[in-house]
């Protein structure tokens, strides 16, 4: 046998007899044992469990060999870990129990490829390999199936029964449809059923519900790792009391198991449901392999201590008895008991002075005993250091010397870091070509070559046998650069949801809230009744006013009231129906409305007149950028493109505002708006508030402008004042494109010498001086300005339309809901939180805001938890400090970062999705909304606690701002609670100084839509009278038929509310047949009442057209009213009565009486809908 191994072809075990054969794979240095890995999982003709001793390295392991499998050979998947901690009062995301049963389900039926599992993991108990084998049950189309039996089912297999389906373990029945979230799916499923039999499945989206393409059959997976039904839960009734036979505790586990609640955690309690629990190695296939990575025994001796300490310190909870840790858990011996059956081969990285002798007899022995040892030297340091006179001298001394191997293989991580590395060999005068994969460069003849994968470290191999010129070195871009943070992202497909919705949600209405009725003022709701009156049923809302005096609206005329938002909603007043000091503050708010709307004018029209640059764009070069884009854009994404495109396209200066949670990727707006610009020949300006966010929006902008011939450099105290001025002298002589930088951007100093378009980001954070500034320079410059929280003047500015505002509203996929903990301060809490995070390979932001105080509370810390690595940071530090600890964070050599508000604008940092915040009381909302998004940035779980002093220390705001953010826990709630901030704090008056009272009197919402009516009446060149701003201007419809969406249609009362506002608000009939589009998939067939609904909304667009105010129909006849600015002909309608005297006459001088019998509703609608077609005609 050869003394190495050959790294495309690691020698594998080879089974005689019944025995398990094991191996020693030795002296894989850097990142060689991945590939190793690889290759040995291709060759081999059965799958392989990968077995590390912490959750980092899986994950490691993971992106590695994602990167190498790029053709997609072998299924490569991570059995993931519950990421709680043992004996947790948490359970786990759907999401990880959806992946967890989905990889076990495949793991007997595997061919080849490869399981990551860290120890921690392997080592708990799972449910006996037949459980899944009988519990899932496969779903065809046109299979015979009950639909109320599978609904017992489906709950007694664990799943939800919900009103909408949003997350995995959910189904929702309505009518004959089955909408269902599978475990182990990507996507949820809807059944339509025809009787009982199974007629389509079709895949939907569960942000808007909508369908789309259909499937032959699902498989349908128990939706926890456990049974639900009777017999498991009297099977853990009866094993519970074996287990505690004390008495048991009236609020304990037992009782609320036994009433089908499933408390969280109970995951803890998985083998009283079974008679016998299994391992993972059971569902593993007898000829698997098992390849062991790291020091797996010490790994098992401390999860074993932490699984100890933590039984001793809670088993004495009376409600929550735990079960001995020996049944949960495996120890040692049981681990290794498993394990034998299976061929082992053990991954070394040896020491490195034995690397230098050659091997001697007993090596060779040794290799024969199964020790196989790759032929691997480390590489040299040969990092590139700016510092030096000679920054290349390590490398090209490495290069030159004769051991050296002849073929050296640079790797860079992303397609944009290639180019960079690229660059700067090329200063050095090296020209590596470009390969797809590793393989194909060891197969060429070229000497130097580059390629993209995620290796983390390099080192030197032997391609075949022990000649020089088969050794090839590969070098990563960590080695050539030293430690870099890259920023990387991770989103998927993304799906459309309505931007305005935001706004005119009624859906969020709880009762008691105020709400303002266009006509009678503000009142507070009371819930929707559904009254009968002559035989025809309606829908209402109910609003109660003052003196206890209520009052019903039709569902119809819903457009008429608004969520009140003023100041804060306790105090909102409450007016009387039927006085008028309503209608005197609309008065009051009118007369406002007319003045800023006037003044609004002027802002506008010099706007308009105000010609910009109107940039010209090259399609297909443009097409090539937006491709480069490694994501799907979300809808709300490529609205806000769209719009700031066109804006530069126009000859108006561009002004807009795009308004995005923290994450949703306003970046690549901002790029592709830099595209546009750079590529037409003017220079870009992007102003940002820390130097961190500009260094990384350097690295983001490097990236991403990789393959283009585009020069981008930043301006921050980063850099020496010697190299700044380079820089300005560079921007003056318009050798840079695109210039970062922090407010420096904004002196004198710097001339520009064609500046086209100004980015301003985390706009919040810049004050008023530097916004005048920026204004100087506004006269003909586009600008674009990103904000995650806008502070309430901008937002009024935006809303008044002085800028332009497109909202991304939109999460990418797989963004979970930060989970959002308001608690009084207490060691044990920070100690759990914070080992939650650690445990599952994550970090934690500790967030305290005095720096005189936060090296004794990193000291606290570290008391608390001496497992933890804890560091500080803060903004008093020199710059080079600073970005060494955060460089540090980064790369995971800390696990917990003690800082102040600095990492509110910062690095990304993809693992960290844990954020305590202490005395969060004294933040402001933006703030807290800002940092809790420093957190979840992956598809992990993220907490965020707030911990504060004793609840009567706090002050009445304080509590207000914690509650509105733990209540606002949805993704892209930055939006919403901005408007929550404005109802706060006020808004203060669009232009001047003085703040609005008449906008608290009749709540903003409502100022707002008086004011675009005015602005847009004044646009028009109509006269503007008090009458015209005050009048809402909406058509009656009265045809005696009942239109209302039945409850047993849509149960959900929100959800009702919400869709009758958007029929009451559409604008146009093709709005109308959407929604109906979207019912009729979402709920089934409409019944008659809703058709008459979305029918009477069709008759009052046309009606208002013609300026008809209300008709009203019944069985005998009925009347037209005209409005005063009507647009008939009145010729027509004299026509009308003296043809027909007998049918129609006037009844005073605006309303037209007609005596038509009609036998239905169906008939009536036919009526008035050709009357109203007649009248149309006749419009002059």
């Amino acid at each position: 046998m050869s003394k190495t191994a050959n790294l495309f072809e690691p020698v594998l075990t080879k089974r005689r007899g019944k025995h398990a054969d094991k191996k020693h794979w030795t002296n894989l240095l850097g990142s060689s044992d991945t590939l190793a890995i690889y290759h040995g999982a291709i060759n081999a003709d059965a799958p392989m469990l990968l077995l590390t001793h912490d959750t980092q390295s899986a994950l490691r392991f993971e992106q590695e060999l994602k990167s190498l499998n790029n053709k997609l050979q072998l299924p490569i998947c991570l059995f993931p870990d519950w990421e709680t901690l043992p004996y947790d009062n948490f359970s786990p995301h759907q999401d990880i129990i959806s992946q967890r049963l989905a990889t076990l389900y495949q793991l007997s039926n595997m061919k080849n490829g490869i399981i990551i599992v860290p120890v921690s993991t392997l080592l708990q108990r799972l449910a006996p390999t037949q459980y899944l084998r009988t519990n899932s049950l496969i779903v065809k189309v046109g299979d015979k199936k009950d639909l109320h039996q599978m609904r017992q089912n489906l709950e007694s297999s664990g799943y939800r029964s919900v009103e909408q389906v949003m997350e995995h373990g959910e189904f929702s029945a309505r009518g004959a449809i089955l909408d269902i979230f599978p475990m182990g799916c990507k996507t949820p499923f809807r059944l339509d059923f025809f009787d009982d039999e199974i007629e389509d499945i079709r895949l939907f989206d569960p942000e808007n519900q909508r369908s789309s393409d259909k499937m032959d059959e699902i498989n349908l997976l128990p939706a926890h790792e456990f049974p639900t039904d009777e017999d498991a839960i009297s099977l853990f009734r009866r094993q519970y009391r074996e287990q505690f036979p004390s008495k048991i505790h009236k609020e304990s586990l037992y009782h609320q198991v036994s009433d089908g609640i499933l408390p969280a955690g109970i995951e803890y309690y998985l083998p009283l449901f079974f008679q016998e629990t299994s391992t993972l190695c059971d569902y593993l296939g007898e000829n698997i392999r098992v390849m062991v990575s790291g020091n797996i025994d010490k790994a098992i001796e401390q999860y074993w201590l932490d699984i100890e300490y933590r039984f001793e310190e809670r088993r004495y909870d009376p409600t929550r008895p735990l079960l001995p840790p020996k049944s949960l858990f495996l120890n040692s011996d049981e681990f290794y008991s498993a394990l034998k059956p299976f061929d082992r081969i053990s991954i070394e990285k040896s020491p490195v002075a034995s690397q230098l002798k050659e091997p001697s007899d007993e090596d060779v022995e040794k290799s024969k005993a199964g020790h196989i040892r790759f032929d691997i030297t480390p590489l040299p340091d040969i990092t590139i250091n700016h510092q030096l006179k000679q920054p290349f001298e390590l490398i090209n001394s490495f290069i030159s010397d004769k051991e050296t191997p002849d073929k050296i293989l640079f790797i860079a991580e992303t397609q944009g870091r290639r180019e960079s590395v690229l660059e700067l060999l090329e200063r050095n005068h090296i020209k590596p070509k470009y390969f797809d994969d590793i393989e194909s460069f060891v197969e060429s003849s070229e000497k130097l070559g580059i390629t993209v994968n995620t290796l983390r470290s390099g080192f030197t191999f032997q391609s075949k046998g022990t000649a020089k010129k088969n050794a090839i070195a590969l070098i990563t871009e960590d080695e050539l650069l030293g430690e870099q943070v890259k920023q990387s992202r991770r989103r998927t497909k993304q799906q459309n949801i309505q931007a305005d919705a935001i706004f005119k949600n009624l859906a969020e209405l709880s009762m008691g809230q105020p709400v303002v009725h266009f006509e009678h003022g503000i009142g507070r709701y009371m819930g929707l009744q559904t009254i009968e009156n002559g035989g025809i049923t309606t829908e209402f809302l109910v609003l109660i006013y003052a003196g206890e005096s209520k009052l019903y609206v039709p569902v119809g005329s819903l457009h008429l009231i608004s969520r009140y938002s003023g100041a804060d909603a306790d105090s909102a007043p409450l007016h009387k129906l039927g006085n008028d000091t309503w209608s005197k503050a609309k008065q009051k708010a009118a007369e406002k409305v007319r003045d800023v709307a006037a003044e609004l004018l002027d802002i506008y029209a010099s706007r308009a007149n105000s010609k910009g640059y109107q940039f010209k764009r090259d399609k297909a070069e443009y097409q090539a950028f937006s491709d480069s884009f490694g994501f799907e854009e979300t809808f709300d994404q490529e609205q806000a493109i769209k719009a700031v495109v066109s804006d530069m396209l126009s000859e108006k200066t561009m002004d807009r505002l795009v308004c995005g949670d923290v994450g949703f990727g306003k970046t690549e707006v901002a790029m592709r708006a830099a595209f546009v610009a750079v590529n037409d020949g003017k220079q870009v300006a992007i102003l940002v508030p820390t130097t961190l966010l500009a260094q990384q929006h350097y690295e983001n902008f490097r990236d991403r402008f990789a393959n283009l011939p585009v020069s981008i450099e930043v301006l921050s105290r980063f850099k020496t004042a010697k190299e700044q001025n380079v820089v300005i002298a560079n921007v003056e002589s318009g050798q840079i494109d695109i210039l970062i930088g922090t407010h420096k951007l904004l002196q004198n100093s710097i001339k520009y010498k064609d500046l086209g378009l100004l980015v301003v980001d985390e706009e919040h954070r810049f004050g008023v001086k530097q916004k005048e500034k920026i204004k100087q320079l506004r006269s003909n410059v586009d600008i674009l300005t990103l904000t995650a929280t806008p502070i309430p003047r901008t937002l009024n500015m935006a809303m008044g339309g002085m800028r332009d505002l497109s909202i991304i509203a939109t999460p990418p996929a797989k963004r979970l809901a930060v989970k959002t903990f308001v608690r009084e301060r207490d060691d044990a809490l920070i100690r759990e939180s914070i080992l939650r995070e650690i445990l599952r390979g994550g970090q934690v932001y500790f967030l305290h805001n005095n720096v005189d105080t936060i090296d004794k509370t990193a000291a606290d810390i570290q008391k608390l938890l001496p497992e933890a690595k804890v560091t500080t940071a803060h903004g008093q530090m020199r710059e080079r400090e600073l970005e060494r600890i955060m460089g540090d964070f980064y790369h995971q050599r800390y696990n917990v970062l003690v800082c102040t508000t600095i990492i509110e604008t910062g690095i990304d940092v993809p693992t960290a999705n844990t954020i305590i915040m202490d005395r969060a009381d004294h933040l402001g909302l933006a703030q807290l909304h800002q940092l809790r998004g420093r957190v979840g940035r992956s598809h992990h779980q993220a907490y965020a606690y707030l911990l504060t002093p004793h609840v009567k220390r706090l002050t009445k705001d304080a509590k207000k701002r914690l509650d509105a953010i733990a209540s606002l826990e949805d993704l892209g709630a930055g939006f919403t609670l901005a408007t929550h901030d404005l109802e706060i704090r006020g808004a203060g008056e669009l232009l001047g100084e003085g703040q609005s009272g008449s906008m608290s009197q009749i709540g903003f919402t409502l100022y707002m839509d008086m004011l675009d009516q005015a602005v847009s009446a004044l646009k028009q060149g109509k006269e503007l009278s008090l009458d015209n701003i005050m009048t809402a201007k909406q058509t009656e419809i009265e045809l005696r038929v009942p239109a209302l969406l039945p409850d047993d249609y849509i149960f959900d009362v929100s959800l009702r509310l919400s869709i009758y506002k958007r029929i009451a608000s559409c604008g146009n009939k093709n709005e109308l047949d959407e929604i109906q589009i979207e019912l009729i998939d979402r709920f089934g067939l409409l019944p008659q009442a809703a058709k008459n609904l979305v029918h009477i909304a069709k008759l009052r667009l046309k009606a208002q057209k013609i300026g008809v105010s209300r008709i009203e129909a019944g069985p005998a006849g009925g009347s037209i009213e005209f409005s005063s600015e009507t647009k008939v002909d009145p010729m027509l309608i004299i026509g009308l009565i003296q043809q027909q005297p007998k049918t129609y006459k006037m009844v005073g001088a605006n309303k037209l009486q007609f005596k038509i019998v009609t036998e239905d509703s169906k008939s009536r609608f036919i009526l008035v809908t050709s009357m109203l077609n007649d009248l149309v005609k006749s419009k002059k």
